[in-house]
């Protein structure tokens, strides 16, 4: 998709990233990305993501997927998403993005990986929360974003930090980067990184009770083409750090996960 120059760089963040910070660990939901105020009733993205990762978060298990992509925001402050959850962006400066929306965290499968053999699958949850995006200049952003409902009680909170750049390098070309934190509470830890006295003797891991602290830092790089005013797409890569709680977890075996992701985008 050919973007003039003269588009707000709004709607560059958005449809050079959506796919690809979005789906490079497809359940991220790490921040809502939006276009500016749709022109006409409201504006779209569809595409097609090839994503080299790895089972889970921690995993030393590569895997790669074939991950769909939509996303839509109409003009009234509505919008929704395999990127951005379902929610609503109130009316707001136009340096500005804060609302509230629903995302679903994906669980986890026991027989995703042998490093979970008898660790018990964690359900798919709702969760509920709400985001705040500030540009602060054309071509810098801040992003936060909070999610609670994760695990099987529904109880673990997830709050996410960003700082990004966008720019136009050509009018065909985009580039962007990101560096980004996850905050998670002593539930979520548990769940996702814990081992219980049942989950021990099941699983042969020691017990492990984890409390709340960052779960990863992380930075990415993409680049889009644009083909035409609709067509575009994306290469992009994530290297994340796991950190000191989730590293001396015994289900981590790989704390410098790296993920990359190849995406066919169409706008409409």
């Amino acid at each position: 998709m050919y973007i003039p120059r003269s588009l707000p760089v709004h709607s560059l963040f958005a449809v050079s990233l959506a796919l690809a910070a979005g789906a490079v660990q497809a359940q991220a939901f790490d921040a809502v990305r939006l276009f500016a105020v749709p022109a006409g009733d409201g504006q779209g993205l569809a595409g097609l993501a090839v994503i080299a990762g790895h089972e889970y978060l921690g995993s030393d298990q590569r895997k790669t997927r074939v991950w769909p992509a939509l996303s839509y925001q109409w003009k009234n402050g509505w919008f929704a998403g395999t990127g951005n959850g379902v929610g609503y962006k109130f009316h707001s400066p136009s340096n500005m993005q804060y609302g509230l929306r629903v995302t679903l965290d994906l669980g986890r499968d026991q027989n995703d990986a042998a490093a979970l053999a008898g660790m018990g699958d964690i359900d798919m949850s709702p969760e509920a929360g709400g985001f705040f995006n500030y540009f602060i200049t054309p071509e810098w952003f801040l992003t936060t974003s909070f999610r609670y409902g994760a695990g099987n009680d529904h109880d673990g909170s997830q709050t996410d930090v960003g700082l990004g750049w966008a720019k136009a390098l050509t009018p065909q070309w985009r580039a962007g980067l990101g560096l980004a934190a996850t905050y998670v509470n002593q539930a979520y830890m548990q769940a996702f990184y814990g081992v219980t006295a049942q989950q021990s003797a099941t699983s042969g891991y020691a017990e492990y009770f984890p409390g709340a602290g960052w779960r990863d830092v992380r930075g990415s790089a993409s680049l889009t083409y644009f083909f035409d005013r609709e067509w575009s797409l994306t290469a992009a890569v994530t290297l994340r750090a796991l950190q000191s709680a989730v590293k001396a977890s015994p289900i981590v075996s790989e704390d410098l996960p790296v993920s990359g992701l190849l995406a066919l985008g169409y706008t409409f």
